[in-house]
């Protein structure tokens, strides 16, 4: 579903702009306001949605997931660390899902700064950076060379 801006509640703070992880959000120069350039590339992290303190940033609706008539409302509860889905089809049934704002508390993902630099070695892993201590696991499951996976097809 990707984002729009309902822009008389965008002030312009640009929040959008600066998170947009595939850069499609700008501020418009004459409007001063948060814009949408290229919904078609959207990711769908909804990072803008999140990061609006206007709430003015909501999204369009696939046919699939919400046919024609509908309508999705995004509601940022930063007093309860939520964001708000309510879906409303055609047919006057709501749903509504809630979702955390982060999963993890303030301060608790350390900086890359705070992490040792990779090994040499570590740069010919697949592996990211400081797998698969990051993740409190011993091992990476890993497919093995030469094995047909479960079922044997």
């Amino acid at each position: 579903m990707p984002t729009f801006v309902y822009m008389t509640s965008c002030d312009g703070c640009g929040y959008c702009v600066d998170v947009c992880p595939s850069d499609i959000m700008h501020i418009d120069s004459s409007t001063r306001r948060a814009y949408n350039i290229e919904p078609n590339m959207c990711w769908e992290c909804y990072s803008c949605v999140k990061a609006c303190p206007q709430q003015a940033i909501d999204c369009r609706g696939y046919a699939d997931f919400a046919p024609m008539g509908h309508s999705v409302r995004v509601l940022r509860e930063e007093a309860k660390g939520a964001i708000s889905w309510k879906i409303k089809f055609r047919n006057g049934q709501e749903k509504d899902f809630v979702s955390p704002i982060r999963t993890t508390p303030w301060g608790s993902i350390k900086p890359p700064v705070d992490y040792d630099a990779p090994a040499p070695e570590a740069m010919k892993s697949q592996q990211l950076a400081h797998e698969p201590d990051s993740l409190h696991i011993e091992a990476l499951p890993m497919l093995q060379p030469g094995r047909s996976s479960e079922g044997g097809h």
